[in-house]
C-alpha cells in the first residue's frame, strides 16, 4: 500500500472541520515558536543548489505570510521568491494567467527549472502552473491545499466567495483540480487542519512521483511548522531528475511523519 492509496470518505460525506479544530488554529504562534527552537536541526538540512523557488500565499494572504518560509529557504541557499501579485483574493480574471507568466519569467531569468510551493489556495496556482508550463517546473509542493473533494468541505469557502466575488466551484473544474501535475508533486497536509478537511489535500494519483506527507499542524501554521519546513527542505534538496519519495523509515521520522497510508489514518470525522 503506497502513500497515495490513502482514501477519503465519499465526497458527499465530507464536512468542513468542526469548531474545535477551527479553534485550535490559534496554536499557530506556538508552532512558529517550535520552529525557532528547532532552528539548529532545520539549518542542518542539506544546502540548496541555488535554484529558484517560487512561493504562492493562501487565500486573503500576501507575501508577508510566506516571508518566514522564504527566509528559511534563502538561508539554506535557495533563490526563494515571492509571487509579487499582492493579496490573494482568489483566481479571478487574469490571476492564473499572471501566475503562469511569473513562473515562465523566473524560468527565463534563471535559466533553470523552478520549484513551486503553494500554501492552501496558493497550491492550486502552483499545481495549475505546473500543468500549463511543465517544462519550467522542477517540482510542486503544496501545504494544506484543497485540490480534491468538494470546495465547500472547508471553513473558508464563504471567505473565498466574498473575496473573489465568485462561487467556490465556478472557476476551475473539480476534475481538473484533482489531476496531479506532470512533475514530481508533494502534498503536505494535517489531519488536525481546522480550515480544510484533510481528505481534500490527499493526492490519489498512482504515479511514482507523487506523494503525501502528513504533519500535525494547524492550517495557518503549515508555513512555519518545524515538521513542514523540514519536509519542504528535504524535498527541495533532491537532485534534479533523481526524485524519490520522502523516506520516513528512521524512528525519528516515523514519530513526526506518520504513514498517510496506514489503515488507522484513512478516515476521520470533524470534531464538533
Amino acid at each position: 500500500m503506497t502513500a497515495n492509496s490513502a482514501t477519503a470518505a465519499p465526497e458527499t460525506r465530507l464536512r468542513p472541520p468542526g469548531w474545535l479544530r477551527l479553534a485550535l488554529e490559534m496554536r499557530m504562534p506556538w508552532e512558529l515558536g517550535a520552529s525557532l527552537l528547532a532552528l539548529p536541526l532545520l539549518r542542518s538540512q542539506p544546502r540548496g543548489d541555488g535554484h529558484a523557488v517560487l512561493v504562492f500565499p493562501g487565500l486573503v494572504a500576501s507575501d508577508t505570510s510566506t516571508a518566514p518560509l522564504r527566509r528559511y529557504l534563502t538561508d539554506l541557499g535557495y533563490d526563494a521568491r515571492a509571487w509579487e501579485l499582492g493579496r490573494n483574493l482568489g483566481p479571478g480574471r487574469g490571476v492564473l494567467e499572471a501566475c503562469f507568466a511569473k513562473v515562465r519569467e523566473v524560468h527565463a531569468e534563471t535559466g533553470g527549472k523552478v520549484s513551486l510551493i503553494g500554501w492552501s489556495l496558493g497550491g492550486i496556482y502552483a499545481r495549475e502552473a505546473a500543468k500549463v508550463a511543465p517544462e519550467c517546473v522542477r517540482c510542486v509542493i503544496t501545504l494544506g491545499t484543497p485540490f480534491a473533494g468538494h470546495p465547500k468541505a472547508t471553513n473558508a469557502w464563504r471567505v473565498y466567495e466574498m473575496a473573489s466575488g465568485e462561487r467556490a466551484d465556478s472557476r476551475i473544474p473539480r476534475q481538473r483540480l484533482a489531476e496531479a501535475p506532470p512533475v514530481p508533486t508533494t502534498s503536505i497536509y494535517s489531519r488536525t487542519d481546522g480550515v480544510v478537511a484533510w481528505q481534500c489535500s490527499v493526492e490519489r494519483s498512482a504515479r511514482w512521483d507523487t506523494e503525501n506527507i502528513e504533519v500535525d499542524s494547524s492550517h495557518v501554521g503549515l508555513g512555519v511548522h518545524p515538521a513542514a519546513l523540514y519536509a519542504i527542505a528535504d524535498r527541495l534538496a533532491q537532485v534534479e531528475g533523481a526524485w524519490r519519495p520522502f523516506d520516513r523509515t528512521s524512528p525519528c521520522r516515523r514519530f513526526f511523519f506518520p504513514d498517510p497510508a496506514a489503515p488507522d489514518r484513512t478516515a476521520s470525522t470533524p470534531l464538533f
